[in-house]
């Protein structure tokens, strides 16, 4: 039978109870759990993260986003008034300004600035501030740094807010493989994985890939609209080198599969195979640009066939991503053309988000940990 009802943010929640939020990373990073999701008979497996090498094969591409997290939420103090302020810087425009969220924000007007206070010593600011040049409907400000080297200096790692306790190892909080500094939070599917696993996984034949995409203001922002249709994704720049762009073509020219480390690195591989139909070529090239895609069920998947990510928050657009992604391998995705929110009622979309919501109710049920420090799924 068909669903053709409306697709709903309600449709995509679940209580979990408190004391599954992960506050710390596990040690080491490869001990955490692992449950495999075969799309096809939405079957679980209960394995340890180690063991998804048995479910790699050689010709394999994992795909994983090298983006680093910078030190993004800054403290300080009004110049003319002394009260306390909190930034977290979000992307940097190509003027030099940068967007941030703030808080309080109302009274935070064009010209106001703010000294920044050091890590080591919250009492003293040490010549690092930070002037409101714009303020938005939406709440965010467009901030002018007074030096870029003082994030560095006087910025604190930016955890996600369901994360009460302090980190001790700001490193636990990037993967091992980072290398481009602009995310605001961690890609958390790539956490999982150690040096020693990686080349285990190289061992096995399986080639991996590495492209860029800086994680903004969606990881904290909620889908609050019942319709998700309506909700506003915001861009994250990303970028594919021409290295990566050629072991991807080659592996899709010669049925490989192509495995997505993480949420983001699905948004950048979708993104690219969307543009690439848009623009009527076959090859991918190096590219660097804008992700604007909103991944919901109904979605053509196009280049990626396996995925590794962590359980998410409910109502969130990853865990819809992720739904999108189980129907898809239902055959629940309809032809590739036409705009994404005209297909949002095919078949297949109920059992895809049944799915999913069934294997999170299993995690719970097992006791797995969740969010970022959580534990990992497998979706082949």
């Amino acid at each position: 039978m068909v669903d053709r009802s409306p697709m709903r943010t309600s449709d995509f929640d679940y209580h979990l109870p408190l004391e599954l939020i992960a506050q710390t990373p596990i040690g080491p990073r490869d001990s955490s759990r692992l449950m495999v999701m075969r799309r096809d008979t939405l079957a679980l497996e209960h394995r340890q993260f180690t063991d998804l090498l048995e479910y790699l094969r050689p010709g394999d591409v994992m795909v994983f986003n090298q983006s680093r997290v910078i030190p993004a939420r800054l403290y300080g103090r009004r110049a003319d008034t002394g009260s306390k302020v909190e930034f977290l810087l979000l992307r940097r425009f190509v003027d030099g300004t940068w967007q941030a969220m703030a808080r309080p924000g109302r009274r935070l007007r064009p010209g106001v600035v703010v000294e920044i206070e050091e890590q080591e010593s919250p009492a003293a600011a040490g010549g690092f501030s930070v002037e409101v040049i714009a303020a938005h409907p939406d709440g965010l400000k467009t901030v002018r740094l007074s030096n870029e080297e003082g994030i560095e200096r006087f910025g604190h790692t930016p955890l996600p807010p369901y994360i009460k306790e302090r980190l001790g190892d700001s490193e636990r909080y990037q993967t091992v493989y980072s290398r481009q500094p602009g995310s605001v939070a961690a890609p958390t599917a790539g956490l999982h994985f150690t040096d020693s696993l990686l080349e285990k996984i190289k061992d096995l034949g399986v080639e991996t890939v590495f492209v860029t995409l800086h994680v903004g203001l969606d990881t904290f922002k909620p889908v609050d609209e019942e319709d998700p249709t309506e909700h506003k994704i915001h861009t994250e720049h990303y970028q594919i080198d021409s290295q990566a762009a050629e072991t991807l073509n080659r592996a899709k020219g010669e049925g490989r599969r192509i495995i997505a480390v993480g949420t983001t690195s699905v948004r950048v591989l979708e993104q690219a195979g969307y543009d690439l139909e848009q623009s009527g070529q076959s090859k991918l090239t190096a590219t660097e640009a804008e992700a604007s895609l909103f991944i919901l069920p109904g979605h053509p998947f196009r280049l990626v066939d396996a995925m590794v990510t962590n359980f998410h928050l409910p109502r969130s657009s990853l865990l819809m991503l992720v739904s999108a992604f189980v129907e898809h391998g239902q055959g629940g995705a309809g032809p590739s053309t036409g705009p994404i929110s005209s297909r949002l009622s095919t078949s297949g979309r109920s059992s895809g988000r049944a799915g999913v919501m069934t294997a999170y109710q299993e995690a719970i049920t097992q006791q797995y940990r969740f969010y970022s420090f959580g534990d990992a799924m497998l979706i082949d």
